[in-house]
């Protein structure tokens, strides 16, 4: 073997050394830094960047379904405290209407008790009665007089007046009611026609 030979196949024993003890690259630990030249690999590690993304989409959805959740839960309990506090506020207006319920029939029940006292009686708690469903935003519906409107009114029957315009309310057989701007009961009426 000559010199040039020995020289030539040592070089090559030392380029195969260099390149066994240099690392090997993993593609999932490297990460996207390592460009490959493989296709094979390139589309492993975008399949892996993928896969990571669509976990934290997913934990990222399953987060904020759990806040919405607990929004939803958050704002039923807040609309139930509030109706219960209403309902409440209701209550404490009509005990004193109860009460004075409870003081007239105890007072009907005494022999002294004249229909003048008992009537006077009445109207109060009449009037402590409709305070307190006022105050609540109740307002009657009591059309005499006025054209009928069969957004509020109930016709029960039909009178022929020259007196009046037709569709007029002449009397009202049972008032209605309103709570703010949501009918509750229409008022059941009798209306004018032509003779």
């Amino acid at each position: 073997m000559t010199a040039q030979q020995n020289d030539d196949e040592n070089m090559s024993r030392d380029n195969e050394e260099d390149l066994t003890n240099q690392p090997v690259l993993d593609p999932d630990e490297a990460g996207t830094e390592v460009e490959s030249d493989d296709p094979i690999e390139r589309l492993e590690s975008e399949l892996h960047t993928a896969q990571i993304a669509a976990v934290e989409a997913r934990q990222d959805m399953l987060r904020m379904q759990a806040d919405m959740d607990n929004l939803r839960k958050r704002l039923v309990r807040e609309h139930e405290k509030s109706r219960l506090r209403t309902l409440e506020r209701f209550m404490n207006d009509l005990l004193p209407v109860r009460d004075s319920l409870e003081r007239g029939l105890e007072a009907a029940s005494d022999p002294a008790a004249s229909v003048e006292t008992l009537t006077e009686g009445e109207q109060l708690i009449m009037k402590m009665l409709t305070k307190a469903m006022g105050d609540h935003g109740l307002k009657t519906i009591d059309p005499v007089g006025e054209a009928f409107d069969p957004e509020k009114h109930e016709a029960m029957t039909m009178l022929a007046s020259d007196q009046f315009d037709e569709n007029t309310v002449l009397d009202v057989l049972e008032k209605g009611y309103q709570l703010h701007d949501r009918l509750i009961r229409p008022a059941k009426v009798v209306v004018s026609r032509k003779p």
